[in-house]
């Protein structure tokens, strides 16, 4: 009789675990799904944002046509790449638009009545304010990825994960090596 309860009691703990890890891994996919929606709300708002701010510099900046026609072509690309999925291809696209907006703030520094206009401080400031939040929402992102990548990969709930179907994120990454470098600043 003590040998059935020992047997009762050791099933009961396994599924009580089983039940503890699968509800665990459902709410790290959801907190990573929401992770991504945020970073998918947030470029919107920056690609929503791109062409009210090409309209405000397109007078002064006669010089700088190639620069904002990049920058148009670049939108499209990440806005393509959004709409895949693909973490990847939209990291990469992403990452040459944010270059692109980064010159261009630089360019606009050449432009004094460009600076003083007060629609184009406005726009430069809500474009600031949008970067920080994708910065943000990729760190609170990769940050679920990786909780929930090391809890389906940890050893014995990867039995139970691959026995589900869970698969693994991908981080959002930099995929340009030369963004990772170091800035020089000379003076």
């Amino acid at each position: 009789m003590t040998a059935f309860y020992i047997i009762l009691a050791i099933i009961v703990v396994l599924v009580l675990w089983a039940i503890g890890l699968y509800n665990g891994l459902i709410r790290l996919n959801n907190r990573t799904k929401e992770g991504w929606s945020d970073i998918d709300i947030q470029l919107k708002r920056r690609h929503d944002l791109i062409p009210n701010l090409l309209e405000s510099v397109k007078g002064y900046m006669q010089h700088e046509k190639g620069l904002l026609e990049n920058i148009t072509t670049a939108r499209s690309a990440a806005m393509t790449a959004q709409s895949t999925g693909n973490t990847a291809n939209l990291a990469k696209a992403e990452n040459q638009l944010g270059g692109l907006l980064g010159n261009l703030r630089v360019a606009v520094e050449a432009y004094p009545d460009l600076k003083a206009n007060q629609n184009m401080a406005q726009l430069m400031d809500e474009l600031s304010d949008t970067e920080n939040k994708i910065q943000a929402s990729r760190r609170f992102y990769n940050g679920m990825v990786r909780d929930f990548n090391t809890k389906m990969e940890t050893f014995p709930n990867n039995l139970i994960a691959n026995s589900l179907k869970f698969t693994k994120y991908e981080f959002f990454e930099i995929e340009d090596k030369a963004e990772r470098e170091n800035v020089a600043v000379k003076f």
